[in-house]
């Protein structure tokens, strides 16, 4: 199975263009805000931090994400979305074969959806890695989960 959140990327370029807006217009009427403080530093870094603490967190949960258990080899992608064809600076990647999953779990905290794998490393040691998977529709995670369940079972069946 085979399966990505690539249709995401264009939600996401208008989500930064909509906090640059918000970052312009913020800038416009900040003597507006400064009635709300009687001192105008306190508001304009207040305001700054703010849009910064927004953007930053849009940031951490815009990730494209990669599944592909077709073959004998499964393979876990999370990069960037924006700058990811020419900076490839937040890339992870897992390969490993499918007699090798030890488990997995879908974290799913406030805004911020997490998958995590476990797998045989070298030596037999025990392998946890995890990757964003916020922006994947929840049709797919079923997907996803159903098709590391299916390889789980396979796995206790051939080591009964």
């Amino acid at each position: 199975m085979r399966t990505d959140n690539h249709s995401v990327k264009n939600v996401i370029i208008s989500v930064y263009f909509l906090l640059i807006i918000f970052a312009i217009v913020l800038a416009t009427v900040f003597k507006a805000f400064s009635d709300l403080t009687p001192n105008p530093t306190f508001t304009f870094f207040a305001i700054v931090l703010g849009f910064i603490a927004l953007f930053l967190f849009v940031h951490r949960i815009s990730k494209y994400f990669e599944y592909d258990s077709d073959g004998i080899k499964v393979v876990i992608i999370n990069k960037g979305l924006l700058l990811s064809d020419y900076l490839n600076y937040r890339e992870r990647k897992l390969e490993f074969s499918k007699k090798d999953l030890i488990a997995y779990k879908f974290h799913s905290y406030l805004v911020y959806k997490t998958l995590t794998v476990y797998v045989k490393g070298r030596g037999g040691h025990k392998k946890k890695e995890t990757f964003n998977v916020t922006l994947v529709a929840k049709k797919k995670r079923r997907y996803i989960r159903q098709s590391l369940s299916k390889m789980i079972r396979l796995n206790k069946f051939q080591n009964s």
